[in-house]
């Protein structure tokens, strides 16, 4: 009897270390390559967007984050099977997803940037692209979406086997745009003064964080501490130091969702709640 209270002592500490919705410690996951959300520094570890984004949301929870850099294919897996509480890898909330997992509302729009060399034509639609060439990541969806559409808008596309390289095709002039990911796109015109921002095609996607189906609990406070940092300004900061870019009116990185998760898809909470921003 002895053994067995010691053991439900144990299980008790443990659950408030790790996993469970007021744990001191939360063990979480990102790709530590997906630059500028995550990217190795030279001193050692990682920083980026969702490296601060996570370090922010355990201050506010007044807990460790125990943040751990690997492979994407493992992090979705590894989190259904315990090894990490959540995840704050940009993750693409599609409905598939919601099936398995839970989310948090949107934090940051998933776009198609166009970048063009600095001082190029300004573009408001697709079809302004027409008998240009278009550089792209081989094989990204980019590649795939911009390839569908070549007849139809009439641009020409060309492949790269990095997407550093397609960007420095339009600076050489060999290409007259690149499209990628929007914060990707930010990061890369940050870096690079010859380069600008230009059309983006808006997807209606969002980035969310998702959780395991059993931790409604949990994915409820870490989102209440999202939407505190989009009430204080703080998310509009962290887009400005690592995106270069001020969030416009209706972006996810300062719009606030009512309820819990992202509405209109599965495991959405309709309660109404008013964050407890300190």
């Amino acid at each position: 009897m002895k053994f067995l209270k010691y053991s439900l002592l144990a299980a008790a500490v443990a659950a408030a270390v790790s996993g469970s919705a007021d744990a001191k410690t939360y063990k979480v996951g990102l790709d530590g390559t997906f630059a500028p959300h995550a990217m190795p520094k030279l001193s050692g570890g990682v920083e980026g967007f969702n490296v601060d984004l996570a370090n922010e949301i355990g201050k506010r929870l007044g807990a460790e984050m125990d943040i751990t850099a690997a492979q994407w294919s493992g992090l979705l897996p590894g989190m259904q099977a315990g090894t990490y509480d959540f995840i704050v890898a940009p993750t693409t909330l599609t409905e598939e997803r919601t099936k398995s997992m839970l989310f948090t509302e949107g934090y940051i729009n998933t776009d198609f940037q166009f970048v063009i060399k600095k001082g190029g034509p300004k573009i408001t639609k697709l079809e302004d692209f027409k008998g240009k060439v278009i550089a792209v990541n081989k094989g990204a969806v980019y590649d795939k979406w911009a390839r569908e559409l070549e007849s139809q808008i009439g641009w020409k596309v060309e492949s790269y086997g990095t997407n550093t390289d397609a960007i420095q095709a339009v600076v050489s002039g060999r290409a007259f745009a690149n499209v990628a990911g929007n914060t990707a796109s930010a990061w890369a015109v940050k870096k690079n003064p010859q380069i600008e921002l230009s059309y983006i095609h808006s997807t209606g996607k969002v980035f969310s964080m998702p959780f395991r189906k059993d931790s409604a609990e949990l994915r409820n406070k870490v989102e209440e501490a999202i939407e505190c940092m989009k009430l204080d300004g703080t998310m509009a900061k962290m887009s400005e130091k690592w995106f270069g870019v001020t969030p416009e009116k209706g972006s996810a990185l300062i719009t606030v969702q009512p309820g819990y998760g992202e509405p209109g898809f599965e495991g959405y909470d309709a309660t109404e709640h008013t964050p407890s921003c300190g």
